[in-house]
């Protein structure tokens, strides 16, 4: 009883916090004055400690985007490019499961015009969404009013922020968390680093490379005059190697920015562009050809390489590029592709991380020429690594066509169609590695070594974990990868119709006008305010109102985490009638029901969101989503209303004691 008494308080004094209107967001504007003629409009975001502002540019089907309009005068002004932004923080949102940039504490934003007739002032609106790490707001607009008697010279602007444009922005941070600043750029690079350093001695173990090793480090202790010389040119070498690829990074960044590489990677056509080129790459792993540069490039910088000195050793290092390509460079490109899809520095990063496992060995070898002697010799197991990698690039590449497919909504590779290839895949490697598939440049195989076979039962066990995933299971391990569970051909699993069904679901066979079930829980829900007061007058039934939004982080984490729950589910099916209310549907409202807003005076609601957000503030005065409302059937509350409450076992106490409170009334 203590334990209920004690929760129910922690929610009403919670609640207080969750019941006001926030405006974690004030925004200021100025001018800048590049010539008589041009100008450039800068609008300033100073954002609350803990909150943060969504970027321009968010993926199809993720939050809403920040967005500038500007009136333009009846053609007084030209509105010149696009609106600029700073770099921000761009992160793996495992909710909407994409990325996601968005800014915090401070925003500058940048729009160059062209004033075509005498003005003083241009006008705008900026329309943004925000949210911290338990709550977000409903898309909200902002007048904005640019004054040009006021503007500033155009060399003072670098005090605004540090503003840059996206044009010329080298480095865009990339991380996986919303909770350190600091930390969340360095752990994405070092992810990416660590990543591309495995994937560096995996491309070292390759047929085209491994050999190489004795080779160049006897040429180097052979030919120098002692070993310390043979050392430092060896050195020299590895440094050599590191420098070419790191190039090669820098040039790919160069030639197509930071942000436009990240664009790339969540476009349609460069997703299957992409995966059509890992499938070439696996095929080529696998043995059907070889991906190979021009003969005469290698015969070129060969002879280059007899120099001597260090344009000698630069040039040894660029053959050995070269010649290796057909090993590496399907490595390098999938590296590069990853990479892209982080955009800033991740591509330099990614080559230097590569490099360094290629070129560390040769400066090893060079100072311990003894170590040679450990080293296995080549033979068929070189091509076996070849060919696992095939595997693991084949199966990479379904990754960037189901992207494709998620913005298309095309359902041609949904959760179980994903699932199979997978296990395909990844069971032919494991009956590959028990040697009974064989592939064109395999040696004969008489035995199976210890480190083969440990390495086919770890694939095996993986495809068998992967099999209950096509019966609905989560597979947590692979998550990023794989479509979301909503994203299938059954929601509700392989082999059900509901999950947790029970006597509500034969009840919901004819559904009440306009309710819906809500997938995967089959929970009756209406998204109509006045339909769901009326039908739960008829049953008899407390109302719950979810005030939530499409793009609300927390309210999906309430879905998915809190409501499937037996304890929290059993009620939402049974004891309630649940009345979900999107505050950013951008679905215009009926002629007549188009009203002039009570909280903007001269502006009108037009949307169903807004109506719904104004609902919120007006009777609840509250803004912040997901916000829950337990009412009767008068529109009175129950309990005080609760926002983000990720504890079960709180939120299902509080979801008792409106119960209660409604059957007391009832019995009255």
């Amino acid at each position: 009883m203590k334990r209920i008494l004690l929760a129910v308080t922690v929610l009403i004094f919670s609640s207080t916090l969750f019941a006001q209107v926030l405006e974690p967001v004030k925004w200021s504007t100025s001018v800048e004055k590049i010539s008589d003629q041009e100008y450039v409009l800068v609008s300033k975001a100073t954002i609350e400690s803990g909150w943060h502002l969504y970027s321009q540019n968010v993926p199809e089907n993720g939050p809403i985007p920040t967005s500038f309009i500007y009136d333009d005068g009846a053609g007084a002004i030209q509105i010149i490019g696009n609106t600029s932004e700073e770099e921000g923080h761009t992160v793996d949102d495992p909710v909407f499961e994409m990325k996601i940039k968005f800014f915090e504490n401070t925003a500058t934003f940048k729009q160059k015009i062209e004033v075509k007739e005498t003005v003083e002032t241009i006008e705008g609106f900026v329309e943004f969404m925000v949210c911290d790490d338990t709550r977000c707001l409903p898309p909200t607009e902002v007048d904005l009013v640019f004054n040009l008697n006021n503007a500033s010279a155009a060399s003072d602007s670098a005090s605004i922020s540090g503003a840059k444009t996206a044009a010329t922005s080298i480095a865009t941070s990339v991380a996986s968390s919303v909770t350190n600043n600091n930390a969340e750029p360095k752990k994405g690079l070092w992810t990416i680093f660590f990543v591309a350093f495995l994937s560096g001695f995996a491309a070292l173990l390759t047929p085209c490379v491994f050999p190489m090793i004795p080779m160049t480090v006897s040429f180097f202790t052979k030919q120098s005059k002692n070993k310390a010389v043979g050392i430092k040119n060896a050195i020299i070498y590895g440094i050599c190697i590191i420098v070419i690829y790191v190039l090669l990074g820098t040039a790919v960044t160069g030639i197509f920015g930071a942000d436009a590489l990240n664009a790339l990677a969540t476009n349609v056509w460069f997703n299957i562009i992409f995966f059509l080129l890992l499938v070439i790459f696996a095929v080529s792993f696998l043995g059907a050809f070889e991906i190979m540069l021009p003969n005469s490039w290698a015969n070129k910088v060969d002879s280059q390489a007899d120099r001597g000195g260090l344009v000698g050793i630069f040039f040894m290092a660029l053959a050995l590029a070269i010649v290796s390509f057909s090993c590496t460079g399907p490595i390098v490109g999938t590296l590069l592709v990853e990479a892209a899809s982080k955009g800033g520095l991740a591509p330099i990063i990614g080559m230097l991380g590569f490099s360094l496992a290629i070129a560390l060995p040769f400066a090893l070898f060079a100072a311990f020429p003894g170590w040679l002697n450990s080293l296995p010799k080549s033979g068929g197991w070189l091509n076996t690594v070849k060919v696992v990698l095939g595997f693991l690039e084949l199966a990479l590449a379904f990754k960037f066509l189901s992207q494709a497919d998620l913005v298309l909504q095309a359902h041609l590779l949904e959760r179980e169609v994903f699932l199979a290839i997978w296990i395909a895949i990844f069971g032919a490697l494991a009956f590959y590695l028990f040697g009974k598939i064989q592939l064109p440049h395999d040696s004969p195989l008489t035995h199976i070594s210890v480190g083969r076979l440990g390495l086919g039962l770890i694939v095996l066990s993986f495809t068998i974990y992967m099999i209950p995933g096509l019966w609905g299971a989560p597979l947590n391990l692979i998550s990023a990868f794989p479509p979301p569970l909503e994203y299938s051909e059954s929601p509700y699993g392989v082999g059900y119709t509901k999950v947790g069904g029970g006597a509500m679901v034969a009840a919901h066979s004819e559904l009440p006008d306009g309710a819906h079930l809500l997938a995967p829980h089959d929970i009756l829900a209406f998204n109509d305010y006045d339909k769901g007061l009326a039908y739960a007058k008829e049953v008899g039934k407390p109302v719950m109102i979810d005030f939530t939004g499409w793009a609300c982080v927390n309210c999906r984490k309430m879905e998915q985490n809190v409501w499937p729950k037996p304890e929290v589910l059993n009620i939402l099916k049974n004891d309630v009638v649940l009345i979900s209310l999107y505050v950013d549907d951008k679905r215009p409202l009926e002629a007549n029901e188009v009203t002039e807003s009570k909280l903007r005076p001269g502006k009108q609601l037009k949307y169903i969101g807004q109506k719904w957000s104004e609902l919120q503030t007006i009777k609840y005065k509250a803004n912040s989503q997901p916000f829950y409302v337990l009412m009767d059937h008068d529109e009175e509350n129950l309990v005080d209303p609760v926002g983000y409450t990720p504890d079960v076992e709180a939120y299902k106490n509080w979801l008792e004691t409106g119960l209660n409170v409604f059957s007391s009334k009832s019995d009255k």
